[in-house]
């Protein structure tokens, strides 16, 4: 945390000047007051240092407190027993409101992942963020369309444990409020190689005040090795949101249609900020570790951990700060309208989805005619994703953009 020191003795060292008729005097102190300036320059340094631990090192040395802190929250998501290390998200916070030469930066390499951090500010509310980006009536799904393809918040055993409807700010003097869980979740195909992945993530989700801000602290750890990798398609532009996923094993991509990759490994700490009150900015940080390729052997750069990064802010701040943006309520109203609907209907309307992302994948002569899928092939899919990839169009037509599917497709009769 930067704070600016001052010194009223520091003040005294500018030169006395005197004028006597058309002559200037100049009267410098004398030794004993120089000794005096000099051990309060040296004490002030070191009182600025003593409160920027964090910005001392750099984050991609191992042993900088930065990495270390992040580690440590890392640890706690992964052990519900483990206990939370106030000084490591005091560490955190700081350095990420903190002054810093760029807002990206490469971690060093743990467990074998590769490490980056990435920062950037979203012109909205603290409690508008999390209530549009972590409620239990609004798909995760619609702050992150560009990243994610689905997003189940589940347990292991069947479970589920749900994510509050909407959070209730903590006092300056009150206990962190903590949530444990677990994810399902399907992630949009990759902008270089076109592979998409599903996966198993134990969160931790918490919410406390520091130092009278509020801040919100997301914990991902991966749980065993993903899904193999599969043939997706970025159907035009990435802001665009449309994708095709094939369902078969392998890369799109000229040269490596043969690969069976996995993500080994995943985790990450994010970091959510109040930064500002006008206008109303959350500051949010994200230090994350990927270890994925083939054959065992991780062919993740810095460069990549950061373009996903730099591709989910983007997209995250587009939506949060659109003008266009849904009332929450009416975005929970249409979430519960598609949920309410029988599984023949949803199937219908997913079917139609899933045509027309296919008839443009043809189109754009990246997938041949003959790749057709059967309409009873979606029979299987969770109720809980169909609703999430239909709620990506809906979101689309609210915010002016061009959708897969019809108005009447998504609404019906309604």
């Amino acid at each position: 945390m930067n704070k600016r020191i001052t010194n009223p003795v520091a003040c005294s060292s500018i030169p006395q000047v005197a004028t006597s008729d058309d002559i200037q005097v100049i009267r410098w102190p004398g030794k004993q007051v120089i000794r005096w300036l000099l051990t309060a320059l040296v004490i002030s340094l070191l009182m600025i240092s003593w409160h920027q631990p964090a910005l001392a090192f750099s984050i991609s040395d191992s042993s900088s407190p930065i990495p270390v802190a992040a580690m440590k929250l890392v640890g706690f998501g992964a052990d519900p027993k483990a206990n939370l290390d106030d000084q490591a998200i005091a560490t955190l916070v700081d350095y990420v409101l903190g002054q810093k030469p760029a807002k990206e930066a490469a971690l060093p390499g743990i467990r074998k992942a590769t490490g980056a951090y990435y920062e950037f500010d979203t012109r909205i509310g603290f409690a508008n963020l999390l209530h549009y980006a972590y409620s239990s009536k609004i798909p995760s799904i619609l702050t992150t369309p560009a990243s994610l393809r689905y997003s189940l918040w589940t347990d292991l055993q069947g479970e589920s444990p749900k994510l509050p409807v909407s959070w209730k700010l903590v006092s300056p003097d009150g206990k962190p409020v903590i949530i444990r869980g677990f994810e399902r979740e399907g992630i949009t195909p990759d902008l270089t190689t076109g592979v998409y992945y599903e996966y198993n993530l134990k969160r931790t989700l918490i919410l406390l005040n520091h130092t009278g801000r509020q801040v919100f602290i997301t914990i991902s750890n991966q749980v065993a090795v993903s899904d193999v990798g599969k043939k997706g398609v970025v159907l035009g532009s990435d802001d665009d949101w449309n994708y095709f996923y094939s369902g078969e094993t392998g890369s799109a991509k000229t040269g490596l249609g043969w690969i069976k990759s996995y993500i080994y490994d995943y985790f990450s700490v994010g970091v959510y900020v109040e930064s500002g009150s006008k206008p109303s900015m959350v500051r949010s940080g994200v230090f994350q570790w990927i270890r994925a390729g083939w054959s065992g052997i991780n062919f993740v750069e810095t460069k990549h951990v950061i373009k996903g990064m730099k591709r989910h802010a983007k997209n995250f701040k587009t939506i949060l700060e659109s003008p266009k943006l849904p009332a929450s309520n009416q975005i929970v109203s249409t979430h519960q309208w598609l949920l309410a609907l029988s599984q023949n209907d949803l199937l219908e309307k997913y079917t139609a989805l899933q045509q027309a992302r296919r008839s443009l994948a043809i189109q754009s002569g990246q997938i041949e005619k003959d790749n057709t899928k059967k309409t009873d092939a979606y029979a299987r899919t969770p109720k809980e994703q169909i609703v999430e990839e239909l709620m990506l169009e809906y979101l689309k037509i609210t915010l002016g953009k061009k959708s897969l599917l019809e108005k009447k497709v998504i609404w019906g009769s309604n």
